[in-house]
């Protein structure tokens, strides 16, 4: 359970995650959430031949054609049209049975009942076809994928008003430590302000769906103990007290409620003190480092996939692949995420690595747009070398 590498602590917490049930909701309010049924297709899309552009749709090779009508979106010309018919036509309206192509308006001449148009040679026919974007029957979304606003679009063109999604996970956030006040209060000579409670809390929120309640419980084994015994959520999320020193108390108070560890220590940089159990009651734990950089650098390579899982989502995280923009040091025994600036050259992202990797410095990860994964004794890193990066969400 000690010294884990990242991908086997990753994987004993997903081992253990189960999955909430699922709910329907309507379609605007699926937003963000996980899908748990196949989304397919009723009819096609589009259900008619369609035009692409305004202009004349036209029957027939020719380039002068007799003007019989109009076709506009939601009404349609109805009366299939002959060999030198043309009706007017604007985009999305359906194409008239017999059309042979739209001729968009700028390179046709109106001349009362008659329309002239370029001949047809290998123009464009700017008739989008029945099923272009999808046919009935084909499966449109899987189960597993979060929605987004694209993937709600898709599954209102296919005519869903409602989605079976994962349940919204509700999550306690257990912030420890006597240095730690709530931003706005009065901090005595040697307190902080919480930073990383305010972080994690909105990001567990957007990751989950759900609800974040977020509890200050001190240095006081008893005093943690009770705010998990009474806590109502399936998943708690402890922020600090899981190192070694003499107030690290998480982990001994959790067991008076029969906490099992399956990770004790990650062989992670910044982040070794993450840990992750069970409690007897079948509450998942999760226990994060009490230093801002480290409990964010760790929310993303445990906490968001152990959600995403809960919801029968994929895990992650995705990788992408970058080129430093400047050197990195060898690394050594654990692996190192490092924060970065990112950009776009020459059509190649770049990572360029943060010069103080402290874990306390909020600022440096306010300024990044990416982590840097260096594996466990990486060379030097020289400008111009491939690394893998993870792209944070700056939303």
């Amino acid at each position: 359970m000690k010294d884990l590498s990242v991908e086997e602590a990753r994987g004993r917490m997903l081992a253990l995650a189960g999955k909430v049930g699922s709910e329907t909701l309507a379609i605007a309010a699926a937003f963000g959430r996980v899908l748990a049924e196949t989304v397919t297709a009723a009819r096609d899309q589009p259900p008619f031949d369609s035009s692409a552009m305004d202009g004349w749709a036209v029957a027939g090779p020719g380039d002068d054609f007799r003007i019989v009508g109009e076709s506009a979106a939601g009404h349609s010309y109805r009366t299939p049209l002959e060999p030198g018919d043309a009706v007017r036509i604007f985009t999305g309206a359906a194409a008239p049975d017999g059309s042979t192509r739209v001729v968009i308006q700028e390179e046709a001449i109106r001349d009362g009942d008659r329309v002239k148009t370029p001949a047809a040679d290998d123009r464009s026919s700017f008739i989008r076809p029945r099923g272009g974007d999808f046919r009935a029957g084909q499966t449109l979304l899987q189960p597993g994928v979060r929605l987004d606003a694209w993937r709600i679009g898709l599954a209102a063109a296919a005519g869903r008003a409602s989605l079976k999604v994962a349940r919204a996970i509700d999550v306690v956030l257990l912030s420890t430590g006597e240095e730690i006040i709530a931003p706005g209060g009065s901090p005595g000579p040697d307190q902080i302000f919480d930073a990383g409670g305010p972080m994690l809390s909105l990001l567990v929120a957007r990751w989950g769906g759900g609800t974040v309640r977020t509890v200050r419980a001190g240095d006081d084994e008893a005093a943690i103990a009770a705010a998990v015994t009474t806590a109502p959520e399936a998943l708690i999320v402890t922020l600090g007290g899981a190192s070694v020193g003499d107030h690290d108390l998480v982990k001994p108070a959790l067991g008076r409620l029969g906490l099992e560890l399956s990770v004790e220590t990650v062989r992670v940089r910044p982040g070794k003190p993450t840990w992750f159990g069970v409690l007897g009651d079948g509450r998942r734990v999760l226990g994060l480092p009490g230093n801002p950089a480290s409990a964010l650098v760790c929310a993303e390579l445990f906490l968001r996939p152990l959600l995403a899982a809960m919801q029968g989502g994929e895990p992650g995280p995705n990788l992408a692949s970058a080129r430093l923009k400047g050197p990195m040091p060898a690394n050594s025994g654990r692996e190192h995420w490092a924060r970065a600036r990112l950009s776009s050259s020459d059509g190649a992202l770049w990572a360029e690595p943060m010069g103080d990797q402290d874990s306390s410095l909020v600022k440096v990860f306010a300024e990044s747009g990416a982590l840097i994964r260096r594996g466990i004794g990486a060379p030097v890193g020289a400008v111009g070398d491939v690394v893998d990066v993870l792209v944070l969400d700056r939303l």
